[in-house]
């Protein structure tokens, strides 16, 4: 697949409209973009695969926001099936890129928003993917912050908008986490339910005050603590994990809400970047084993390992919200081991697969 054929099909990619579903069903050694130091090919539908065939190494190119949970299953995983895991972590859209531009081999590939293994990895570099998880955008600062002594959730929008504050958040371009940034500052200018947050106005002070100090969401929070930033919009995963205090934003904004109301108001955002167009959706996060696996049964094990229950409870505790089970699409060659865990599916809540 060219990159212009895949923008072509990003460009249709509207997040379609649908009934509500998924909200009802919900239930270390890493770098923010960087590599982790950590430690045949056989078919993945081969369930019959003893742990001694398995002894190797396995590749995965990921999102920042999935670092956390999937450092804490490497070395469960490791242990389990007496392999090493090789993880990389960037932005969604360049981890994607790793795939479709740059010509690099993984055995897994986890994106924070599902649409670009739909519009850019399949058909040409593989035939099915999971919706697996999901989370919601917020607003993190210092105690020390301007203003952190006022804000507030029905407030956060003056304070940001001040002369003297800095907006951090990842870049559009490369990540995911950073155009539903700009989405959510958007959507807080149009109205829901016959109201809105705040003015054009203030929208536009709230761009004037942001700026793109890094390519991923996961180095956000240092550039916080080093108060090179006054405030920060990431995935709320992130900032419930840490020690700063957080603002939790309204549900028409965060990006969250899996139902026919919310998903047409979150349509309304739109976002231009790297030559593509995002359109404003509930967050979905996707995982898939490409056809250039080199070991991709190796890799229908680590996504059995993330939609089952030992993922489930690591994805929990990292501040992620599992979609339970897991949806897979009915099309392409879904791995057995797979397949037996999630439910196969045309569309999830307003999202098309």
């Amino acid at each position: 697949m060219t990159e212009q054929r895949s923008r072509r099909r990003f460009l249709q990619a509207t997040g379609a409209l649908g009934v509500a579903g998924l909200a009802g069903c919900m239930g270390g050694g890493q770098s923010g973009d960087g590599t982790t130091e950590s430690g045949g090919d056989t078919n993945g539908s081969d369930s019959g695969t003893t742990n001694a065939d398995l002894s190797g190494s396995m590749t995965i190119f990921h999102a920042g926001s999935l670092a956390p949970p999937f450092s804490a299953a490497e070395p469960k995983f490791e242990d389990e099936y007496g392999v090493q895991v090789n993880r990389e972590a960037k932005g969604s859209v360049d981890s994607t890129k790793k795939i479709t531009n740059i010509g690099r081999k993984a055995d897994v590939l986890g994106v924070s928003d599902f649409r670009l293994i739909r519009d850019m990895v399949v058909p040409d570099y593989g035939s099915w993917y999971a919706i697996f998880a999901t989370n919601a955008m917020s607003l993190q600062y210092r105690e020390d912050s301007p203003g952190a002594d006022e804000i507030s959730e029905d407030n956060w929008w003056e304070v940001l908008a001040r002369d003297d504050v800095t907006i951090g958040h990842s870049d559009p371009a490369a990540d995911p986490g950073g155009y539903r940034a700009v989405m959510a500052q958007q959507l807080g200018k149009e109205k829901f339910e016959g109201e809105r947050l705040y003015d054009e106005q203030t929208y536009q002070k709230l761009r004037e005050n942001s700026t793109v100090p890094t390519g991923t969401e996961t180095k956000l929070e240092g550039q916080l603590k080093a108060g090179k930033l006054d405030y920060a919009f990431y995935y709320r995963s992130i900032a419930s994990t840490s020690d700063m205090p957080k603002i939790d934003l309204q549900p028409e904004v965060d990006l969250s809400k899996f139902s026919t109301k919310y998903a047409e108001h979150y349509a309304k955002a739109t976002v231009e970047a790297g030559g593509n167009t995002y359109k404003g959706a509930p967050i979905a996060y996707g995982i898939t084993v490409p056809s250039v696996a080199k070991a991709p049964d190796l890799g229908a094990r680590w996504v059995e390992y993330m939609i089952t229950d030992p993922g489930h409870k690591i994805l929990k505790n990292k501040g992620l919200i599992p979609k339970q089970p897991a949806v897979v699409t009915k099309d392409g060659d879904v791995p057995d081991r797979v397949a037996a865990h999630a439910e196969a599916k045309t569309s999830v809540g307003p999202l098309e697969l």
